[in-house]
């Protein structure tokens, strides 16, 4: 069988140390986000913001770190292109010039600054077929997304910019900041600060684009990074500085459930195939808003020229292909998830953080063991034997003592705060153990070397294993905190086990203007989860919301667009494998 990777992406996430003026607050946390991949000689660059470098792989399912302390690494949205034979790096700064940085060969030779020209943020840089470059950037809830062309020597703006991407909540239900779409009130001061800072209208930002057929595809990012709505939607045009129209189906890249939540501040490549695919922002948002990892997804146009991920069971193991594929509406995924809510244990357990957090399904609860345990363990007993191909392991960040770095040792960020990232890789100790009977182990993963930093580690169990228990131990909390897991997860196939019944009988209300729709079903025996698709034609249900409850019977999908029909069809899942559902139409 194919290779597989599974989000979020195993990589050494950075963390770093942020404050706020005075140290009136303090964070510590693992952040990458924003990802720009470009294809460079065979190889795929992945940059990320707050990384201190860039990630490139041949495979795009293992990957090396290579630094760049020539680079601005605390500026945020890395934006890398390929022009004119020579990969191009900017990034985002307020309230001074930004500075474009080329390398005839990133993997062997530093990036050199070639131009200082203008002031933006999230830019994004493209090249058309002329040779002509484009400029696009924008980054705020006050402003549209700008547009420019460059002077392809000097990287001087060239005439006017041009509004490209408007803020439209009113029309566009994804847009809307929020939680689920919906702002709640601040509960602590700091949260007052944000909210003081940054109000209440969506962030229209982290532009890409993405030239396909003759047509312009404009990509953005809203509402906000922290919501698990984060979305990109797209707009297409027939010229570089549009004028654009706004896809029918949007957002194209969606995400708001199942394990890690969000999709979106990403770039779209093609692989060596020919495939398209999506990279883009999940969030964990709990030690701090910008608490980040990456996802990559598969990406399609229709025969209209329709762009649309799949996003189904996004944080499932999902198969690279070796050759070109096209989009399957029943595909599933290489295999189901074998370990939600099973029995779990530990060595020990903080209070509030018991071991059932591990295997709850949400990266933003965890296992933490308690204060004084030497030697903490997680275990999980599958309840029966199963055919495991493949685990996950999530390590959360808990109780993270502050930096004891003077403040003025602290970069100014251009906002409210000042941040220090440790570029080095900080070891996650851990060994990982599978049996079948609990008495005999078979160690499949062990890092107690000390040597790898794998805060989510994917581990492939070539030919399967039979396994009913799955055990972590030795685990050591990096940056001085302590052990804890969000997610001990199990892939495999299950033995003895019926997939769910269909949902039936599906009733759909349209709700706030539109923007939202409240659906109710009854619940299906056998269910772990559904999956809510939709879209804008029976056979064209391109996007997809995640719910891992069974026993759920209602949900309110509120990334709709006003004024336009949609069809719904509820599947129902569980470790066997995806009961797909009939669709309905909402008016």
């Amino acid at each position: 069988m194919s290779r597989t990777f599974c989000n979020p992406l195993d990589l050494p996430y950075r963390y770093q140390d942020k404050i706020a003026p005075g140290k009136m607050a303090e964070w510590r946390f693992r952040e990458a986000a924003d990802p720009t991949v470009v294809v460079w000689q065979g190889r795929y660059l992945l940059f990320a913001s707050m990384s201190g470098g860039f990630w490139y792989s041949s495979d795009l399912a293992t990957w090396e770190f290579k630094s760049t302390p020539e680079l601005p690494i605390e500026d945020y949205a890395p934006d890398v292109r390929v022009i004119d034979g020579r990969v191009l790096f900017s990034s985002s700064k307020r309230g001074a010039l930004c500075t474009f940085f080329a390398s005839d060969d990133p993997l062997t030779q530093p990036f050199e600054p070639v131009a200082t020209t203008m002031e933006f943020w999230d830019p994004d840089l493209f090249q058309d077929d002329d040779g002509r470059v484009y400029l696009y950037w924008g980054c705020t809830n006050t402003e549209p997304v700008w547009g420019i062309e460059l002077d392809r020597t000097t990287f001087a703006p060239i005439g006017e910019k041009v509004a490209v991407v408007p803020e439209c909540e009113a029309e566009h239900g994804w847009e809307r900041k929020g939680e689920n779409n919906h702002l709640e009130e601040p509960k602590t001061e700091m949260e007052r600060m944000i909210r003081a800072h940054s109000g209440t209208k969506p962030f229209i930002e982290g532009a890409f684009m993405t030239k396909r057929d003759g047509r312009y595809y404009l990509q953005y990012a809203a509402p906000g990074t922290e919501c698990n709505v984060y979305a990109d939607g797209v707009y297409v045009g027939e010229s570089p500085l549009g004028p654009f129209t706004y896809q029918a189906w949007n957002p194209f890249s969606s995400n708001p459930g199942g394990f890690m939540q969000g999709a979106g501040h990403g770039s779209t490549f093609q692989d060596a195939y020919g495939n398209w695919w999506h990279a883009s922002t999940m969030r964990i948002s709990v030690n701090e808003n910008f608490e980040r990892r990456l996802g990559l997804f598969p990406c399609y146009f229709d025969e209209a020229g329709t762009m649309h991920c799949d996003q189904r069971l996004a944080c499932y193991p999902q198969v690279l292909p070796e050759g070109s594929r096209a989009y399957d509406e029943a595909a599933e995924p290489a295999w189901m998830l074998l370990s939600a809510d099973v029995a779990a244990s530990a060595s020990s357990a903080e209070d509030d953080f018991e071991p059932a957090r591990a295997v709850d399904e949400n990266c933003r609860t965890w296992w933490a063991a308690a204060e004084g345990d030497d030697d903490p363990w997680i275990e999980l007993d599958l309840g029966a034997a199963h055919d495991v191909h493949a685990i996950q392991v999530n390590l959360a960040d808990h109780r993270l003592p502050p930096s004891d770095t003077p403040e003025e040792v602290f970069v100014d960020s251009g906002a409210y705060f000042k941040r220090l990232i440790t570029v080095d890789d900080q070891p996650t100790p851990y060994v990982l153990e599978v049996s079948s009977d609990g008495a005999t182990w078979e160690s499949v993963l062990d890092l107690r070397d000390g040597n790898a930093d794998r805060p989510h580690a994917y581990v492939e169990l070539p030919g399967g294993r039979t396994v009913r228990y799955v055990r972590l131990s030795h685990i050591q909390a990096s940056m001085g905190g302590r052990a804890a897991v969000s997610g001990l997860r199990v892939f495999g196939v299950a033995e003895g086990t019926e997939r769910p019944a269909a949902v039936t009988a599906v009733r759909a209300t349209r709700i706030e203007n539109g923007l939202s729709a409240e659906l109710a079903w009854a619940p299906v025996a056998g269910a772990t989860g559904y999956i809510v698709r939709y879209g804008l034609a029976p056979d064209a249900l391109y996007g997809s919301w995640e719910l891992t409850d069974g026993s759920l019977g209602m949900h309110l999908i509120t990334t709709l667009n006003a004024g336009t029909p949609y069809y719904i069809a509820i599947d129902s899942f569980n470790e066997a494998g995806i009961t797909r559902g009939e669709p309905v139409l909402l008016p």
